[in-house]
């Protein structure tokens, strides 16, 4: 049990390492990345007004057939990335919110620049 919690927190001392560094801006939201052990998430947020501009996850309706494993992260982060194109907006800051960037994150980042989305 110990292990667990020193492994949570070292993710939340990243978490808040990386987000004294990175905010969203109408021109450029954060795109943010929650992963629990079924489900990933990916939102995209203006932190100037405090709203969220587009979000995605595999609990919505049509794509509660994406897996949460690798491949399914580049399918979701390709969903995520459209959503946004269809908002006009090209640029985003990645937020990993404290997760390493290997694996389902990578994949879900790379996922969304070939899409078009730039980092």
């Amino acid at each position: 049990m110990k292990k667990v919690t020193e492994k949570l927190a070292r993710r939340k001392r990243r978490k808040f390492h990386i987000r004294k560094t990175i905010s969203g801006t109408p021109e450029c939201p954060r795109m943010s990345v929650f992963k629990s052990s079924k489900h990933l998430y990916v939102q995209v947020i203006d932190d100037t007004a405090g709203k969220t501009i587009i979000s995605a996850s595999n609990l919505e309706k049509e794509l509660r057939d994406i897996p949460t494993n690798v491949e399914g992260a580049a399918k979701l982060g390709e969903i995520a990335a459209k959503r946004l194109i269809e908002k006009k907006i090209e640029t985003v800051k990645f937020d990993r919110n404290g997760n390493l960037y290997h694996g389902v994150i990578k994949s879900l980042a790379d996922g969304a620049r070939k899409t078009g989305i730039k980092f």
